[in-house]
């Protein structure tokens, strides 16, 4: 973490001096007075120059890179990583060939990584943010799938009248299982059963 502490004759110069110094911006910095500016006797004797401490903020996408570089290196893969931030939700993509190891069984792998960068990360943070792990755009091609597959057992317990149970999935997965079919009248959904065996349940209202 980068720190700076600059003096200057008002506090403002002071700030402005540190972040060209430390080429960021200023919401990317914690700024802390240290020495508030005085005019001392008659506007000179005894007078005080402001004091500024500045603390570069760490960025989540750079903590998270940090973090999963030495695993990347491990598996023995060099994908290109390309970053963007959404409201709290800051996304890592992994792109290149023979990255199926980082995806794993149905995201397995991936899921994973995900969970433990966002601790590793959070642990180092005050505010909570949700960093998102993708490989070749692996999510969105998973969630189609399936929002498919919901269609398809909805249209089976309709047709049958009996419940059909989904294999086990995780969290996010379940709730794209829900998602897809909420509104549908005659079909209604729950989970059932204990993590990681937790499993999506269709079932006529």
């Amino acid at each position: 973490m980068k720190t700076l502490e600059i003096t200057a004759k008002t506090v403002d110069e002071a700030v402005q001096t540190a972040l060209k110094e430390l080429q960021v911006d200023l919401e990317q910095v914690e700024v802390e007075v240290l020495e508030e500016p005085s005019k001392g006797f008659l506007g000179i004797i005894g007078s005080k120059m402001a004091k500024v401490k500045i603390t570069v903020k760490e960025d989540p996408l750079d903590m998270a890179k940090a973090f999963l570089q030495p695993i990347l290196d491990k598996l023995g893969v060099k994908p290109e990583i390309r970053t963007s931030k959404t409201d709290k939700y800051y996304h890592l993509s992994f792109h290149g060939s023979r990255l199926g190891i980082l995806i794993g069984h149905r995201g397995e792998t991936l899921d994973s990584l995900q969970y433990l960068c966002n601790l590793a990360v959070n642990k180092k943070l005050e505010n909570r943010v949700h960093i998102i792990l993708d490989v070749e755009n692996y999510r969105q091609r998973r969630e189609e799938t399936l929002i498919k597959l919901a269609r398809k057992l909805s249209d089976k317990a309709k047709r049958t009248g009996r419940k059909v149970v989904l294999e086990p999935m995780s969290p996010q997965e379940r709730r794209i299982i829900h998602t897809a079919l909420q509104n549908d009248p005659e079909i209604q959904t729950f989970s059932e059963g204990q993590e990681p065996y937790r499993k999506v349940v269709i079932s006529l209202k």
